[in-house]
């Protein structure tokens, strides 16, 4: 019988340590001289950077797009480049598929399909997508775990922790500790496919009074830990849109249905899909969303979710008490009256399009040269206050508002933003969505997550 891929990973392990270590010591290097005032060319470093970690499958890259995303974490130059990595290393061939479906399968794993791709429709940082049909006829994408990604995981995330500790040296103003605990937790969650098709059941259910989304189903006799078998459903690219001619109503439409397809979890059932990508969804020819990957899942504890609402509360009506609560139940842990004012002035910032009751686009909203000052004042505010620990909630929230709000701002959407937020929160309490949340999970069969 032939091994599995897996079986080989060792010196897979071994030469991927040795390149993501060469990435990693050079970004150290490089941050240290920059802090320190005796880095050179700060740009060209950074391409180099992102074209060493851009070639690499799994999730260093991942780590480093949600370091970006965190204001005085990385030099500007550098959180620039990060923030645009994409997956680009060439998809695995033939043979590599062959080989795994009869690992996941087995050895007649073909019976079941009419016909198969050989060829990716697909590749991302942990697996890629085939396209198929099934015997009795239906359309369906399968997506192939990449070989040895338990081992590629250990051994990024052993690295990217010793680059924070670095960070930490040169600069503790932004504490990440937690931040490393949540992305090492929600990476090895990724890992199992089978948490991956409960997910898609959780978000079927959760998303099914929402016409304006579609979840594909699964086909679970044809699902493992590192094979995911889905309904195939049609759909455009966004970016493919945007190049084209696009409407604004057709543009309002997209935006309200990525609004209700993030945020109805969040605040009904408080569960968060952490990766906004445009290729995580694609668009129905009704300007409707459909909704592929489900990997970065979080589940919020319904405490938080109250706290993130009493903080919109506490905006809405200037009472810097109510707000101060609201961050202790985000997570956030012994800040004083002047952190949390520091806070206060990013929250408004990135409150603001939910709190402008009228219709207007985001780039009126939070236009991103404002973001950038706004920013560069909490961060130099917490640096006076005595810095901050971001808590594990904060991580996958911040990245999904970031990850929408540009897709908002690419789309040029003119919606009332407030009003359909008020929608999702009116009547919210905390009874309720621990209800909901209990009753969905346990519907969708979602194991406990790891933390």
């Amino acid at each position: 019988m032939a091994r599995d891929l897996d079986d080989t990973g060792f010196l897979g392990g071994v030469q991927r340590f040795a390149r993501t270590s060469g990435a990693v010591g050079g970004i150290a290097a490089r941050l240290a001289g920059h802090k320190l005032g005796i880095g050179g060319n700060r740009a060209g470093h950074a391409e180099d950077l992102k074209a060493a970690l851009g070639n690499l499958k799994g999730p260093l890259m991942k780590a480093a797009q949600l370091l970006s995303t965190i204001p005085g974490a990385l030099p500007e130059e550098y959180a620039n480049e990060l923030a645009h990595l994409q997956a680009n290393a060439p998809p695995m061939g033939w043979n590599f598929v062959r080989r795994r479906m009869r690992a996941e399968l087995g050895a007649n794993w073909e019976r079941h399909f009419r016909s198969f791709s050989h060829d990716a429709v697909a590749a991302a940082s942990l697996g890629q997508v085939h396209r198929a049909r099934l015997v009795d006829g239906r359309e369906v994408a399968c997506k192939l775990q990449y070989p040895d990604m338990q081992g590629a995981v250990d051994t990024d995330l052993k690295q990217f922790k010793a680059a924070l500790s670095v960070f930490r040296q040169i600069d503790g103003t932004i504490q990440q500790d937690e931040v490393y605990a949540e992305l090492s937790d929600r990476l090895r969650e990724e890992l199992d496919y089978r948490r991956e098709a409960s997910h898609l059941r959780l978000y079927r259910d959760m998303l099914k009074d929402v016409p304006e989304v579609t979840v594909p189903s699964t086909v679970p006799e044809l699902c493992t830990g590192r094979l995911l078998s889905m309904e195939w459903v049609s759909g455009r690219s966004m970016r493919s849109m945007l190049e084209g001619e696009m409407s604004q109503e057709s543009r309002d439409a997209l935006a309200r249905a990525l609004f209700k397809g993030w945020y109805t979890p969040v605040y009904r059932y408080g569960v968060i899909h952490g990766d906004p990508h445009m290729g995580n969804f694609t668009v129905r020819d009704d300007d409707g969303l459909n909704l592929l990957d489900f990997g970065a899942i979080r589940i919020f504890s319904p405490r938080f979710v109250e706290g993130v609402v009493q903080l919109f509360k506490a905006l809405q009506t200037n009472d810097e008490d109510l707000a101060f609560h609201a961050y202790a139940k985000w997570g956030f842990q012994n800040i004083s009256r002047d952190t949390a004012q520091v806070l206060n002035e990013w929250a408004r910032f990135f409150y603001r399009p939910l709190m402008t009751d009228r219709v207007c686009s985001m780039q009126e909203s939070n236009d991103p040269a404002e973001a950038k000052a706004v920013l560069g004042r909490v961060y130099e505010g917490l640096k006076r206050t005595g810095g901050v620990k971001l808590p594990r909630e904060f991580v996958l929230l911040d990245r999904s508002a970031i990850g929408l709000g540009s897709a908002f701002l690419k789309l040029g959407a003119r919606l009332n933003w407030h009003e359909m937020f008020q929608e999702l929160i009116e009547g919210f309490s905390v009874e309720a969505l621990e209800a909901r949340q209990r009753d969905a999970l346990l519907r969708a069969e979602v194991p406990a997550p790891l933390a």
